[in-house]
């Protein structure tokens, strides 16, 4: 499959790259562009999920480790770029979406020295490794937060806020009104993620928390959260010991619905859940994972803080007590809740991927004899 209007997007094989580039394909392919992707060989089953895109693997690896570690990681980025550039050859895209993650450094590679129209999106707060490589040599930069940390004068110059492109499902969340119960004496449905395999620090902390809480409080909560299988039944164990309504899962499939009922979410603060967060409105505390890359969760945290509707609660400070503190906030002054949900919702709505993909096209429009040729 090979055309003019080609279109292919390069990004790592983990969810936080491929949700943004699964929304962005469905919105080229409502355009009518084909669509493939370059990416791992965790990305590969990606295809499945959006009709008509073909995954094509690429040779990468990261830097960390040792000097033979980064050789390693040299030559197969390397021997990534050949595929690349071949795999370019064939498919004689239009130009080339890159959605970070070191999976996606080659091809964009490849991309520039094909002298192809280039954009790569940063979801996180913090410009990512991968992105940094290629970011100098790259025709655009699309980014999810106003301020991103890392571009420089030179990212600066060529960036545009779109915001992180969502599934759809959470779009369609979108459209339910925030819960009313948690504005007079009814209950505050808490929502738990922790990641796909959960957080065992919340299962820890979470219950422990709600615990505490006199009686009259503690009935007013009602929980759904995510736990690891070996958390389960201790955490199961606690909130029955303390009368707590809730319901426990290693993976829920219809997190978007569940976040719409909630009138409160304790997650970590990936660029995806965030983003996910903004689009339905619901308020967050928010507690980074402590080892993310640059820390970058921390700053996604703390500029959903600063917009109102987030509460950041770094690791150390996330405790039985302080959470704790926390919810009798909420309990005796409703309105924090409320207040925040309208907040998060503002930093939502962009329809980031329609913004991307028309960024993208004034780059095609700019492209030499390419408005003729994608005619």
């Amino acid at each position: 499959m090979t055309s003019s209007r080609h279109v292919v997007l390069a990004a790592g094989g983990t969810g936080g790259h491929l949700f943004p580039a699964a929304a962005v394909a469905r919105e080229l392919v409502r355009r009518d562009y084909p669509v493939s992707l370059a990416t791992d060989r965790r990305g590969e089953n990606f295809e499945t999920g959006v009709d008509g895109v073909r995954a094509h693997r690429i040779s990468s690896a990261g830097s960390a480790g040792g000097p033979l570690a980064r050789i390693g990681a040299a030559l197969a980025i390397g021997a990534g770029v050949i595929q690349a550039w071949r795999l370019l050859g064939r498919l004689r895209p239009a130009g080339v979406i890159g959605f970070g993650g070191y999976p996606s450094v080659p091809t964009m590679l490849a991309t520039v020295a094909r002298g192809l129209p280039s954009l790569i999106h940063e979801q996180n707060a913090v410009l990512g490794r991968a992105n940094r490589l290629v970011m100098r040599r790259v025709s655009a930069v699309a980014t999810s937060f106003e301020a991103t940390a890392g571009l420089g004068d030179a990212g600066r110059a060529k960036a545009v806020t779109t915001g992180n492109p969502v599934r759809g499902a959470f779009s369609q969340a979108r459209t339910v009104a925030y819960p009313e119960s948690a504005t007079g004496d009814g209950e505050i449905r808490v929502l738990v993620l922790g990641g796909s395999q959960g957080a065992r620090v919340f299962s820890d902390v979470v219950p422990a928390a709600l615990s505490r809480l006199p009686d009259a409080m503690r009935s007013r909560f009602r929980v759904v959260q995510q736990c690891r299988p070996e958390d389960i039944e201790e955490v199961r164990r606690t909130y029955r010991r303390n009368g707590i309504d809730a319901e426990l899962a290693r993976f829920f499939t219809d997190v978007a619905a569940r976040m719409a009922a909630a009138h409160l979410v304790v997650a970590r603060s990936g660029a995806s859940t965030v983003a996910e967060l903004a689009e339905v409105g619901r308020p967050a505390i928010l507690v980074p994972y402590p080892h993310a890359t640059d820390d970058h969760q921390t700053a996604n945290a703390r500029a959903m803080e600063e917009a109102g509707g987030a509460w950041l609660i770094p690791g150390g400070a996330f405790t039985a007590e302080a959470l704790a503190v926390r919810f009798e906030e909420f309990v005796l002054r409703r309105e924090l809740l409320t207040t925040a949900a309208a907040a998060m919702r503002r930093a939502g709505g962009r329809d980031a991927a329609a913004a991307l993909v028309n960024r993208f096209e004034q780059l095609l429009d700019a492209a030499p004899g390419l408005r003729e040729a994608a005619a």
